[in-house]
């Protein structure tokens, strides 16, 4: 068996990791590279804080917790009361929150959307959203070893809440699948390549074709002047994915993640919560841990959480 641990907080400390640089450019971090957590740099806030990233992941895991299901009407007004009150947040106030995930929660909450109707569909609503709380379906998936089909639906409607665009929901599928495969024990380089026989057909040839640096080609060999750090979906796919192939040990994959500069919480969390699973809880430097910010409330949310989908079995 594995544990939820290893994953979540290694998104957490890859997401508080990066939050300080949040913005400044990749060629400014390479000129002086981050290697350590820093606080009240992009935000104003201590070091060891972690942003939306991780505040959204964990409130689908208390959902989970309370509901022992996904429901998402339940998820969509624990995202209201985040935004609203603070809830999941590591100082009991939101400082970080994207557009698109803002517009579907404001929508839902004027009661003018389905919770899975909530999500943005326009082509310009790709960012990644979605994509950096999604780790709580794989670990669901994982235990119940669910079916293709389950793993789509799942990965779709969770997506869906703020990002409904079948781009944004391509890059939650691959990510959900690739962390599945870790979860078996497959090394890094086995998920990868399991990642690209898997069957898209329920994606259109438009969207498949976006993502070939991944599945056609070996994104691990490009170089670093190719890999975007962007929000856009795409590429906080392709850099997580790039750095994790390339890095040797937790931290290097870490530092790797946020010194590639621009949307480097997420980057960080998306990376972190895979080297996480690779290398587990153990391999996470201890002074890190020491700084993150409401450490023990998050793992005793891992320990409730995985409680919940094995009695779910």
């Amino acid at each position: 068996m594995t544990n939820v641990k290893d994953g979540v907080i290694g998104h957490a400390i890859g997401d508080a990791f990066g939050v300080p640089l949040e913005f400044i450019s990749r060629e400014k971090l390479l000129k002086n590279p981050v290697t350590k957590m820093l606080g009240n740099g992009s935000h104003p806030v201590p070091v060891g804080f972690w942003s939306d990233d991780t505040s959204m992941e964990i409130a689908l895991m208390a959902s989970f917790i309370e509901k022992k299901k996904f429901d998402y009407d339940d998820i969509m007004q624990r995202f209201i009361d985040w935004i609203n009150k603070g809830d999941y947040t590591p100082g009991g106030k939101l400082f970080d929150i994207g557009r698109t995930c803002l517009k579907a929660i404001h929508n839902y909450s004027l009661g003018n959307t389905k919770a899975l109707e909530s999500g943005l569909l326009n082509i310009n609503a790709n960012g990644n959203g979605s994509l950096m709380r999604i780790l709580p379906v794989a670990y669901y998936c994982f235990y119940h070893n669910s079916s293709s089909n389950e793993i789509y639906t799942l990965t779709k409607n969770v997506s869906s809440l703020t990002h409904r665009h079948e781009i944004s929901i391509m890059a939650c599928y691959i990510y959900v699948n690739y962390v599945i495969y870790l979860l078996q024990k497959l090394d890094k380089y086995e998920a990868y390549n399991k990642i690209k026989t898997l069957d898209y057909s329920l994606f259109s040839k438009e969207t498949i074709t976006i993502y070939d640096r991944i599945l056609k080609q070996d994104i691990s060999t490009l170089d670093i002047a190719e890999i975007s750090s962007s929000g856009y979906v795409v590429d906080t796919l392709e850099a997580s994915l790039w750095v994790i192939l390339n890095a040797r040990n937790f931290k290097e994959a870490i530092i790797g993640s946020v010194n590639l500069g621009n949307d480097t919480d997420t980057i960080g969390a998306i990376t972190g919560s895979m080297a996480g699973i690779i290398y587990g809880y153990d391999s996470i430097p201890k002074n890190w841990l020491e700084k993150l910010a409401r450490r023990e409330y998050l793992e005793n949310l891992c320990v409730k959480f995985e409680m919940a989908i094995k009695d779910n079995e």
